[in-house]
């Protein structure tokens, strides 16, 4: 008669071919399988009568699943690029052509940014990892200040043509106010306003 395999123990770690990958049986759960990040941490929560192979099949099986969905979330600068362009061809008519699109780690407590003069768009790193149609909204804000200057009536026109733009601005309305609520003013000057060759996203 074959002996049943133990359990490993609530808790217990694993690697996966990224990060540390937390294994966590729960009593409460008969078959589903869930995982999530936990700063550089992978939390998978399994049933606590599976057996290791069934463990080591199911970390498998979602430690791929959620590098999957944060790739779809977490474009390359390159990926980014093309996503504006699309951006621009859908909504704008394909008139907004930044010089160059690129993920940016400098951006304080902004979003994004646009220096109109020489077309270049930076996205703040933060964004990165935010639902889809919120970083289209803030890849289209900079997009549109490459045809219309400043937060004027003209500006918020070329914007209405994208469906999600005042959910997007509450969502990073609420991000924003919920990072401020345990955050330091930052001591880089990043509360300071852009110049004036370059706009802010101010959702």
């Amino acid at each position: 008669m074959p002996v049943p395999e133990e359990p490993p123990r609530t808790g217990a770690h694993a690697r996966g071919p990224d990060a540390p990958v937390e294994v966590r049986r729960s009593r409460r759960r008969s078959r589903t399988v869930s995982a999530w990040r936990e700063g550089d941490v992978t939390v998978v929560a399994i049933p606590a009568g599976f057996t290791r192979s069934q463990e080591r099949e199911w970390v498998g099986r979602m430690v791929a699943r959620l590098a999957a969905q944060e790739g779809r979330r977490r474009p390359s600068d390159a990926q980014l690029a093309s996503r504006a362009t699309d951006l621009s061809r859908r909504y704008l008519g394909g008139r907004a052509v930044p010089t160059s699109v690129r993920w940016s780690s400098n951006q304080g407590r902004r979003w994004g940014s646009c220096t109109p003069t020489d077309g270049t768009i930076r996205i703040s790193d933060r964004v990165r990892g935010m639902p889809r149609w919120v970083l289209d909204y803030v890849l289209l804000h900079e997009l549109v200040h490459l045809l219309v200057p400043g937060h004027g009536p003209d500006f918020w026109a070329e914007l209405a043509t994208y469906p999600h733009t005042g959910r997007a601005r509450g969502f990073l309305e609420g991000y924003g106010y919920a990072q401020d609520r345990g955050a330091r003013p930052s001591p880089d000057g990043a509360d300071e306003p852009p110049g004036d060759d370059e706009d802010d996203v101010d959702a």
